[in-house]
């Protein structure tokens, strides 16, 4: 039960009651949410405002007719006209019964939607090369992107979890060198590993698979062809580490798309640069300088140019080097094309912090190979700095310099990982800091909300040992008297209950899973709260031996509580123990 999407539809019906002109285009833009001060009401809606300049009506004037449609409806205990012409409402209790109720009967149902309306849509996560274990730069982008799908999936979307394997170009043949040194240290050479090489143990295996495979044969063989066989080797063996990397954290993909399909004779690139010209999106001319520090990859030279700037980038992108390779932003159009010609019109890329100059050319790419039919949403994770006690925390272990995904869920566990990384906007850069998770107080944030979950299930525990006739199963809950919850802190944890399925809506629609964990720190904060009154107030007890019929009804309330906040953990990927150790 979305209390706010049902006043959307019985605004616009009462709307659509006096002015049957009205078309449903404006409609959609009126919006029902929680006014900004909540003295003001439970409800608040812009809807005179929407309609008046159309009508050629006063806001105020609108907004008075339309509220008094609702003056004696028996759910609205009042509604009044504020500002410019806003309509806030103040609900009765029967309403907030009824979400209670709600919650009871679709468990974790409660605050699923069709949002998506079943629309199919690709999520590219994580992709990090393929060239050692997942390190904790890539760990915030699988998490968030991990988060998004299911989110996405939760609102009724249609989603795909997608890797892209960066498996082509230069750093895979320096893969496949730093391999083919650890076959030779294998067979019991002395190495030194040059600078620029990947140094990390990992590939200490790799080495003893090749001895395995090939004895010493493989120094026989060509140096170019026996570090294409070591390369081979090593992108197989990351592969199979980074997916156990990413299990770890319970992140498993539904795709995993090899860049080599992109290249080579009929590949991707080639059919889409044909494509492109048959379409007049390419030409040949000359780029201007970019303006301050020139880069590497820029050359004052005739080149074949993608019309990006018709499309809403910053300037034309090149697609052919001067040594006749492809670009990787030439790589970006075809695989982008790909995705549209699989049938994906709605896609999402989570990158990294170093990548936000690719905003501007995936949209202009995404619009140029839909024709405008298909949309892309790149979304930035900032950089995440460790610390220990306030202080710059290091962990050098199996990859040389770097800190690994596995180093950070050894340290924290999934569940901290996780719910951390997705307690701050993925824009904004952000603290990990390893003693703070790790404590058992209200100032970190997954024990706090894990917490309530647990509090929420020993309060059944308490009423079972303290009141072992009271019958408080799942068919007793739903019949409990809910009406006898009728105090200040009753409605308050109702009303935050009653926004579950606003606030998932509105996250999958703004690609936002943040909102999830600050939804369930809120809930959280809010339960200990009441829990923490009825150690001074007996009323407010969850479980009261003197009054069965109101402990039921608390219990009630309790099981909604523990309901909303085990979904929101469970989109987020984090799990809800019924006790805590």
């Amino acid at each position: 039960m979305d209390i706010f999407a049902l006043f959307t539809t019985r605004v616009i019906e009462a709307l659509r009651a006096d002015h049957p002109e009205l078309e449903d285009s404006l409609l959609a833009r009126v919006v029902v949410e929680p006014p900004r001060d909540a003295s003001h009401g439970d409800l608040s809606t812009n809807a005179a405002m929407v309609v008046a300049k159309p009508l050629g009506k006063n806001p105020r004037e609108l907004a008075t007719a339309l509220a008094g449609r609702f003056a004696q409806a028996p759910d609205v205990e009042s509604v009044e006209v504020a500002g410019p012409g806003f309509i806030n409402f103040r609900l009765s209790n029967a309403i907030w019964h009824q979400v209670l109720k709600a919650v009871g009967a679709q468990g974790e149902s409660y605050g699923r939607s069709d949002v998506g309306q079943g629309e199919r849509v690709n999520v590219e996560y994580v992709s990090a090369n393929p060239t050692g274990p997942m390190h904790v730069g890539h760990t915030r982008g699988a998490v968030f992107g991990d988060a998004l799908a299911s989110l996405m999936a939760w609102s009724g979307y249609d989603v795909t979890r997608e890797y892209y394997i960066n498996d082509t170009g230069g750093q895979t043949l320096i893969l496949g060198r730093s391999a083919l040194l650890r076959y030779r240290e294998a067979l019991g050479e002395t190495i030194e590993i040059p600078s620029g090489f990947y140094p990390g143990d990992y590939l200490i295996p790799v080495g003893e698979a090749l001895k395995a495979e090939w004895g010493a044969s493989l120094l026989d063989k060509p140096e170019e062809e026996a570090v294409l066989i070591a390369r081979e080797a090593a992108l197989g063996a990351m592969m199979v580490l980074i997916k156990a990397d990413l299990a770890q954290l319970n992140i498993h993909h539904d795709v995993f798309f090899s860049e080599r399909q992109l290249h080579g004779a009929g590949g991707d690139i080639e059919k889409t640069l044909a494509w492109l010209r048959e379409e007049g999106m390419v030409y040949e001319g000359r780029l201007d300088a970019p303006k301050g520090k020139t880069p590497e990859d820029w050359e004052d030279r005739e080149q074949t140019l993608f019309r990006a700037k018709d499309y809403g980038d910053d300037t034309d992108r090149a697609l052919i080097k001067s040594d006749g390779s492809y670009t990787y932003f030439a790589a970006d159009i075809a695989y982008h094309r790909n995705k549209y010609l699989r049938g994906f019109k709605h896609m999402v890329n989570v990158l990294g912090a170093d990548h936000s100059g690719y905003v501007k050319r995936l949209q202009a790419a995404v619009k140029a190979v839909s024709h405008g039919e298909a949309e892309i949403d790149v979304r930035i994770c900032q950089l995440v700095r460790l610390l220990k006690n306030g202080e710059p925390f290091k962990m050098s272990k199996r990859s040389g310099d770097l800190v690994t995904l596995s180093d950070v869920v050894e340290e924290v566990g999934s569940d901290a990982t996780r719910f951390m990384l997705l307690f701050r906007r993925n824009d904004a850069s952000m603290d990990f800091d390893f003693a703070l998770v790790k404590e058992q107080t209200r100032d970190n944030p997954v024990f706090y909300v894990q917490y309530a979950y647990a509090r929420a299930c020993s309060i059944f525990r308490t009423a079972e040992r303290d009141m072992a006739g009271l019958d408080i199963s799942p068919a007793a809950l739903s019949a409990a008297e809910v009406e006898r919850l009728s105090s200040a802190a009753d409605i308050e944890l109702i009303r935050l209950i009653g926004a579950w399925p606003r606030t998932v809506a509105a996250a999958a629609l703004a690609h936002e899973p943040h909102r999830i964990a600050f939804y369930v720190h809120d809930l959280a904060a809010a339960f200990h709260g009441f829990w923490a009154k009825g150690k001074d107030d007996v009323d407010l007890r969850f479980v009261n031996a003197s009054d069965p019929t109101l402990t039921l009804a608390r219990l009630a309330l309790v099981d909604a509580v523990r309901q909303v906040i085990r979904n929101g953990l469970g989109i987020l990927g984090v799990s809800a123990p019924e006790e805590l150790s």
